[in-house]
């Protein structure tokens, strides 16, 4: 949930209860399939938990907020590294559910019950995130949907009863991520963590030796940039790191000499966060002009020296975008069983949420 807990108290659970849901799910989808008669052998049903339970293997400290900061790899490729090292230590054991991941394996309905546009990842993290910040519009027929799932020439279908599941579903993830994922605050204190990460390492990559390496969140960076971690052997040490390496960073560099670091670090830590400004349109100029003078005049009360002001109200100010879509009909399209057998792509028995083109929110940040 990244740093939905500013907004959310009790938003704080963690991958690993997420990983073992959507196993559950993933059980329980497999024996709702075998029950219909769908032919899966027992190394199909173990290649498939053990897929749905790696999924998630390789994000980092606070998930999506930090993708490639703290190493350069996106998380995916991070979990299958993940599971290649296991499989190493396993004796092949994970062949099977490597292939199902890689969207390999001749079967692929065992693929899209991990990723897709309707899988096991989806139903559990919207009842999760759901039930652990109290939006209850997150709430989706979980059991119905997979009840109502089906196999046609190895891929999955969602059967035509169910046509009304899908849409909630569709409408509890959009409301899901503009309420949770996307809540203004959200997304300026997850902003606010990147800047700081981008500032740390930005300094430590300009004089290493300056940079205390008292946090295994700073020694992880310092060894990536002299090289000591690299992309063969950074994952033990990856592994290792979670939230509180970053917390623990954080509070160390309050009184840091940057301005910039301290001055986020202190912020983050004491919710003092940025003003965000959300529009349907790109922000005006002369808005954010406005708001850097603003600052600037607020710097130069503080004591900053007027050369170090641009460089400074440049990293505390910050234009971005975040988008979001229900549903994309370029990806993988969920398919429906019709009563007379007939298999059809759902945009052609729904439109809610369907053809809605992707949604793009304009935002700037800055200091209060």
């Amino acid at each position: 949930m990244g740093l939905s807990t500013y907004v959310y108290p009790s938003a704080n659970h963690s991958r690993f209860s997420h990983a073992l849901g959507a196993l559950y799910l993933m059980t329980t989808a497999i024996h709702s399939l075998r029950e219909k008669g769908i032919a899966i052998d027992d190394k199909e049903y173990e290649a498939v938990c053990q897929a749905i339970l790696l999924h998630d293997i390789g994000h980092g400290p606070f998930s999506h907020g930090l993708e490639e900061l703290i190493f350069p790899k996106h998380h995916e490729a991070i979990s299958l590294d993940t599971m290649s090292a296991l499989n190493v230590e396993m004796g092949g054991q994970l062949d099977l559910a490597i292939s199902i991941f890689k969207k390999e394996y001749h079967r692929p309905f065992l693929q899209q019950l991990v990723s897709s546009q309707l899988d096991m990842d989806r139903l559990d993290y919207l009842i999760r995130d759901s039930f652990h910040t109290g939006v209850a519009e997150g709430v989706i027929g979980y059991k119905r949907l997979i009840s109502m799932m089906n196999v046609v020439e190895d891929q999955l279908v969602v059967e035509e009863k169910a046509i009304f599941s899908i849409e909630k579903f569709l409408v509890a993830r959009h409301i899901m991520y503009w309420q949770v994922y996307l809540h203004k605050t959200s997304i300026v204190a997850e902003r606010m963590l990147k800047e700081f990460v981008k500032r740390l390492v930005e300094l430590a990559e300009i004089n290493p030796q300056a940079e205390d390496s008292d946090t295994a969140f700073m020694e992880f960076v310092k060894k990536r940039i002299n090289g000591t971690i690299n992309d063969t052997n950074y994952l033990e040490e990856f592994a290792r790191l979670d939230d509180v390496d970053v917390l623990t960073a954080i509070k160390a560099t309050v009184n840091h000499p940057d301005f910039i670091l301290s001055y986020l670090s202190e912020h983050i830590l004491n919710r003092r966060l940025h003003k965000l400004i959300l529009n349907d349109s790109p922000i005006k100029s002369d808005l954010i002009a406005e708001k850097r003078l603003n600052l600037e005049a607020l710097l130069l009360k503080q004591g900053v020296h007027p050369e170090n002001l641009d460089q400074i109200v440049n990293r505390l100010i910050y234009i971005g975008t975040e988008s979001n879509q229900a549903y994309n009909r370029t990806k993988e399209t969920i398919q429906v069983l019709r009563k007379d057998g007939k298999v059809l792509p759902i945009s052609d028995v729904l439109d809610t949420l369907i053809n809605v083109k992707k949604i793009t929110k304009h935002y700037l940040c800055y200091p209060r």
